[in-house]
């Protein structure tokens, strides 16, 4: 039994409705809001030709957006904040929901490929990436103490974003606002979600004459206090091999001498059919290669000189973890009638599903339907309940691990689609 006292954070993809504004996919630093204007990216280095979606960057914290393909000016906004502290959104963006993934073939000069996601996100929202908190991926600070950063601050900092990123894009002013995360963004999402309640007077969606909804979605960690000093399981998936990011020797000599990088793969391409890497880790050097490519920091729009090599997660961050717990933040905004959405892949060794019951259950909410299956092309994905007269859904992910979306693209496309729509998983 996981309790208050027992467990510093809690785990589960969290979604809750609040009333806000929608946008596209956006990418951003914590400078000054008026240091630079936004930029408008048609291409990418590693993509075949014009991007087939709307792409913005821009400085105000260091973001970039996408429009939904759907409808952009009806769709919901969701500001996807990553985990860490210190994991870039650009993870999410190429790994996780965003339009754009690596093809994972045999690299050797130039930037990786680029291919285009079948089951992005934007297909029924407007996203916005966001590289919290400062001295995440390309954001950073103009000053040393720009960079201590804290819970509660990063907290504050997405506020200011938010209401400057609406008065730069009054278009999406009314669209229903949806937050998410995972990981440690779990700590993040149902205290920005309650703190955009209690400044709802600061937003332009107050404008609205009639109740918009906005949904939170977030993956809270589930550290569990195993002894005095506090180790935690790093596990992210229990059955896939713990591995480092790979390099072969012969990759290592041969990069030595001419500059060049030759991933090492568990196979090499077969009539075409891109190989695999021979661990998830080994294909985040892609990303690296990708982000830390002066082509690439150029079409993003990233100055030069404001920062140095690019790091998936930067995890020397002085950052302090000022937040205890967030269930009475996800208490109060249950009480306040939002609806809500937690989902956790049931093979993430490091957040376990036992630990995310638990700490649900401290909120001890009533049961509305119990526990059965929920089904993708005929196939169980997971299991689900839901609480609060359907207000609280929780919903396993079969097969998936930390990072659900990444391990089961397919079935949390899914989930997100029937959940935003009001259908039952």
């Amino acid at each position: 039994m996981v309790t208050t006292t027992s467990c510093r954070r809690r785990g589960g993809w969290w979604c809750w409705w609040l009333p806000l504004a929608c946008c596209s996919v956006v990418l951003v630093s914590w400078p000054s809001p008026a240091a630079a204007a936004a930029t408008t990216v048609t291409s990418l280095p590693g993509f075949d030709g014009p991007l087939p979606f709307s792409l913005e960057t821009g400085p105000l914290v260091c973001a970039s957006s996408a429009q939904s393909e759907n409808n952009p000016d009806e769709d919901p906004l969701l500001l996807w904040i990553i985990g860490g502290p210190g994991c870039s959104g650009v993870i999410a963006l190429t790994y996780e929901i965003g339009p754009i993934e690596f093809a994972a073939k045999y690299y050797y000069r130039g930037v990786p490929k680029l291919i285009y996601r079948p089951q992005t996100w934007t297909k029924m929202s407007n996203i916005i990436f966001v590289d919290s908190p400062v001295g995440t991926g390309f954001s950073y600070a103009t000053t040393q103490e720009g960079f201590k950063s804290s819970d509660t601050k990063a907290v504050q900092q997405l506020l200011i974003f938010l209401k400057e990123w609406l008065q730069e894009h009054p278009r999406f002013s009314q669209n229903p606002l949806y937050i998410a995360g995972d990981s440690y963004g779990g700590m993040i999402v149902p205290t920005l979600t309650l703190a955009i309640d209690e400044k709802s007077e600061g937003f332009m969606w107050r404008k609205i004459q009639y109740p918009e909804q906005c949904f939170v979605c977030t993956v809270g960690p589930s550290y569990t206090r195993l002894h005095k000093g506090h180790q935690r399981a790093t596990l992210l998936h229990v059955l896939e091999p713990s591995c480092e990011e790979v390099w072969s020797p012969r990759t290592r000599n041969s990069a030595a001498m001419d500059g060049t990088s030759r991933l090492m793969l568990k196979s090499n391409p077969v009539n075409d059919d891109p190989p695999t890497f021979e661990c998830r880790k080994a294909s985040y050097a892609v990303l690296k290669m990708w982000a830390n490519d002066e082509t690439v920091r150029g079409s993003l729009g990233v100055h030069k000189g404001t920062i140095g090599r690019w790091k998936r997660c930067n995890l020397s961050i002085e950052y302090t973890r000022d937040l205890r717990s967030t269930v009475e933040y996800h208490s109060k905004l249950i009480r306040k009638g939002y609806r809500a959405i937690i989902y956790s892949g049931d093979h993430d060794g490091g957040m376990t599903i036992v630990g995310t019951q638990a700490w649900i259950k401290v909120l001890n909410l009533s049961i509305a339907d119990d526990w059965r299956p929920w089904y993708v092309a005929g196939e169980v994905a997971g299991f689900t309940r839901s609480y609060a007269n359907n207000n609280l859904t929780y919903a396993t992910v079969k097969g998936a691990g930390h990072t659900a979306p990444e391990y089961k693209p397919k079935e949390c496309f899914e989930m997100f689609a029937r959940w935003m729509s009001g259908i039952p998983l």
